[in-house]
């Protein structure tokens, strides 16, 4: 049996969710995927926030029927969607990663304003966190973020790029030096810029091999003005938010390679199982139950990691308790992604890599972007190196 950290509860919303998903967003996958449609991303994100699941990361605004909600949840969820279509998926983990921070170190007006629409489903948010010098190395951001006495607005200038629902956001969370005078992990802070402020401009957004439908480009802050209640938490906070967020983002991303990872197994087996080659199941071939039981215990390892990460959050461990474990869960199941949508296409032959034969040439676009983005792997595994050996700093 699989997810043997679930219960019987996590069991009965996974099946829940699936059915949910099944209605609202598996009609629609293919007008994201093919047409790039951003009105049936929205529609489908409305949905989920009428139906209180964007809710679940946050007990004391969810309302519906689980006792506990949690990361374990959310997980689901983007397991779920990710299984369907990841580039939805990257839009409402990016919406949640937004959401995030805003719960935590927001004043309740700033909650309200901001976090509340994200969580009906009314509204889209984002992170700005890369630069073009700045992914991993966030100590070297270059954006700077200064407090205007006299009007008591914080003033942000700078340049970001690879932003998830860039051009679509409703509110931007940004990070920014606000103090060069003492080390970036403590003069770092975090503010939100809502869409509309002037000075905030987009130049451009990209045009990935995958992912198809998720809208990520450039975001420029020229002279970029918010009030004071707009800074989370206290100024020089803004590093520590940032570590919180990860170890969220790195989970959640365990839950979206698990279900790119399940899509890409699913359509494998059913080809191994129905196709015939030289008088045989493709399946009964040494060569491809060889591939096939590799995808499985991959899988099952990948699961298994994540749901740990997820649990352990739950519980209450975050911060550098949490470090190594998350990022074992996003390391494991995102190269997990690309090894079975690549070993799916091989088994699939022609048919693998032709848009006419199914979504198997899709999933292997998707997957290539897991082991990337929310922290490469290569940095997934300098932390989990850092806490194996705290004695020693890895070079880096």
């Amino acid at each position: 049996m699989r997810d043997f950290f679930l219960t019987d509860e996590d069991r009965a919303f996974r099946a829940e969710i699936r059915d949910f998903l099944g209605r609202e967003l598996a009609p629609r996958a293919d007008k994201i995927e093919r047409d790039e449609d951003w009105e049936a991303v929205k529609q489908v994100v409305r949905a989920l926030g009428e139906a209180g699941y964007m809710k679940l990361m946050f007990r004391d605004l969810y309302d519906g029927p689980l006792g506990q909600p949690g990361l374990t949840h959310a997980t689901i969820l983007s397991e779920e969607a990710a299984y369907l279509n990841y580039a939805f998926e990257t839009t409402i983990a990016t919406a949640l990663s937004c959401a995030y921070p805003l719960h935590s170190k927001a004043t309740s007006a700033i909650r309200e304003r901001y976090l509340t629409p994200i969580l009906e489903g009314t509204a889209i948010g984002s992170i700005c966190m890369t630069e073009p010098d700045v992914g991993s190395d966030s100590a070297a951001m270059k954006t700077r973020i200064r407090f205007d006495e006299k009007t008591r607005e914080w003033v942000i200038d700078g340049f970001k790029r690879y932003i998830s629902n860039a051009t679509k956001s409703d509110v931007y969370i940004v990070w920014g030096i606000s103090d060069p005078d003492v080390a970036p992990q403590k003069g770092m802070s975090a503010v939100a810029v809502p869409a509309d402020t002037p000075g905030l401009s987009f130049p451009r957004t990209y045009d990935f091999m995958g992912r198809r439908g998720c809208v990520v480009g450039e975001v420029t802050l020229e002279g970029v003005r918010v009030p004071e209640e707009n800074l989370l938490g206290a100024p020089g906070q803004g590093f520590r938010i940032m570590l919180g967020a990860f170890n969220f983002e790195r989970v959640i991303l365990g839950g979206s390679g698990l279900g790119v990872a399940r899509s890409a197994f699913d359509i494998a087996k059913a080809h191994a199982e129905t196709r015939t080659a030289f008088g045989q199941k493709l399946g009964q071939k040494q060569l491809i139950w060889d591939m096939v039981a590799e995808m499985s215990w991959r899988i099952d390892a990948a699961e298994l990691l994540t749901y740990r990460a997820a649990k352990m959050y739950d519980a209450g461990m975050d911060g550098k308790e949490l470090m190594r474990e998350a990022a074992q869960a996003k390391l494991v199941s995102t190269e997990t992604a690309v090894f079975c949508s690549d070993r799916t296409v091989q088994i699939m032959g022609g048919d693998g890599i032709t848009r006419q034969f199914g979504r198997a040439e899709q999933i292997y676009r998707d997957a290539r972007a897991l082991p990337i983005v929310g922290g490469t792997s290569e940095m997934a595994k300098y932390l989990i190196a850092a806490r194996e050996m705290p004695s020693v700093k890895p070079n880096l």
